[in-house]
Parts: structure tokens; C-alpha cells; sequence
């Protein structure tokens, strides 16, 4: 009897979940609601100032954006950042998450502010799930091997950063990006979700095709798991830099404009 690999494994996986979803349907998710918020959260490997390109789309349009400052501590104090900026929020908010922060999209989008949630090349984990688990059921990407540990403390490698993490960037602003890397506490790869709030919520999702930092296949099959919108963006892992265009355009989709 011929063994399954893991590829093999991975695309049964996909087609068993959506014949799941077909079979037995997901409830109705309402359609997005008009929202002049967008808060915006970033991942492993980053600060802040990596949806720079964004917001001054957003702001353009006249909305209001604010981007968290993830500790990359723990999942439950990222999570909190993330909730003490929602909860400053004048009414409806779109929720944003880059990459981990997926994570926090996932748990914090079940705050009452949050009217849709987008998920830009990231983690969309079903609540009590066990992320690592899902993600060694497909291929490992390239990142993976450039994640350097001291003690407790984990940053990606210069070389894995501009060739994994942000290849389709001109090298130059790839390394101003790697300059200001903030790196991540252990724990913070321990947590899990208590919670999913894209089975509740409006959901829209950025499959990066080039991505060598999660298996773009693992994002198309979250995405199409949590029923998401999803374009799909021939970019690295930083889409939300090298096209930030397209990835305005779905967050705007996200908050009722078309």
C-alpha cells in the first residue's frame, strides 16, 4: 500500500474541508457594515511601522487607521494590545492582522467594535487549534530555517529575511525593514486561541502566491475554511509593502466601500 506524503496529505486535507464546509454548510456571516476604523496589527519579524504603505492609502480615503505595537511577548498580551486599541475605537473597526498576527485577528475579532476581519498572508486558526500542528501537514517554508534563537528570544537572519520574508522588495528597503525587526519571545509560539472569530464575522483574505514564510496552500486553505473573500496577490510575505494597492483595496471592500 503506497504511503501518503505530506503533500499528498495537505491536498486531501484541503479537499476533505471543503467538502466538510459544502456538506454541511457554515452559518450565514452577515455582509460587512459601513466602518471608518481599520486597526491594524503586525507580525513576527516587524513593528508597527510595517503598514506604513497602507495607511497612507487608508487616510487617503478618509479613514481613520491606527497600527498596533505587538509585544511579541505572549499571546495573551498581544492579544490585550491589540483589544486596548479597539476599545478606543468610535464604532465600527475592520481588524487586520499580518502573518502571527492572524492569531490575534482571530481571538481579539470577537470584540464588539470589530464589524470584519482581514487576514493578509496570515495564521486563521480555529479556536483551541493547534497552529503548528495544521502547519506541519504542509510543506515547510524556507523561513523556517532562518529563525535564530537567543535564549529566549527569536529573530529571523539577515539573508533569511531578505530572501524569505521579503524577497520581491528592492534590497535597500529590505534591509531598513530587517534594521527594525522586533524580535519575539518563545511563549509567544506556545499559545493558542481560545476563540475564532471569522465563524461570526465578515472575513477577507490575501493569499501571497511567492510567500516562502507560510506555504501559500496552508493560506488558501484557511481562507477557505473561515468562507473569507480572497484575492490572491503575487507577492512575498510582505504583500502588504511590495502591493500595497491591492491590500487596500480589500480592507476597503472590508469596511462597506467598494
Amino acid at each position: 500500500m503506497m504511503m501518503m506524503n505530506r503533500r499528498m496529505f495537505s491536498a486531501t486535507l484541503v479537499a476533505g474541508a471543503a467538502s466538510l464546509i459544502s456538506s454541511r454548510g457554515m452559518a450565514a456571516k452577515p455582509s460587512p457594515i459601513l466602518a471608518r476604523n481599520v486597526v491594524l496589527v503586525h507580525g513576527l519579524f516587524a513593528d508597527g511601522s510595517c503598514w506604513s504603505e497602507v495607511i497612507a492609502r487608508l487616510q487617503a480615503a478618509g479613514l481613520n487607521a491606527t497600527a498596533v505595537q505587538n509585544p511579541l511577548t505572549t499571546l495573551p498580551e498581544a492579544v490585550a494590545s491589540a483589544q486596548r486599541v479597539l476599545a478606543l475605537q468610535d464604532g465600527p473597526t475592520v481588524l487586520v492582522g499580518h502573518s502571527f498576527a492572524g492569531m490575534i485577528v482571530t481571538e481579539a475579532g470577537v470584540h464588539p467594535n470589530v464589524s470584519a476581519l482581514v487576514y493578509v498572508a496570515a495564521r486563521g486558526p480555529d479556536a483551541g487549534e493547534d497552529y503548528s500542528a495544521l502547519a506541519k501537514t504542509f510543506s515547510t517554508p524556507p523561513a523556517t530555517a532562518g529563525i535564530v534563537f537567543n535564549g529566549d528570544e527569536g529573530r529571523l537572519s539577515e539573508a533569511a529575511f531578505l530572501r524569505d520574508f521579503a524577497g520581491d522588495l528592492p534590497e535597500a528597503r529590505s534591509r531598513v525593514l530587517y534594521a527594525v525587526q522586533q524580535p519575539f519571545q518563545k511563549a509567544l509560539l506556545t499559545g493558542r486561541t481560545s476563540q475564532a472569530a471569522w465563524r461570526s464575522k465578515p472575513s477577507f483574505y490575501a493569499v501571497s502566491t511567492e510567500d516562502r514564510t507560510i506555504d501559500p496552500d496552508l493560506e488558501r486553505f484557511m481562507a477557505k475554511r473561515m468562507g473569507a473573500k480572497t484575492i490572491e496577490v503575487k507577492a512575498s510575505h510582505l504583500s502588504l509593502i511590495s502591493k500595497p494597492d491591492e491590500i487596500t483595496k480589500l480592507i476597503l471592500e472590508a469596511t462597506g466601500r467598494t
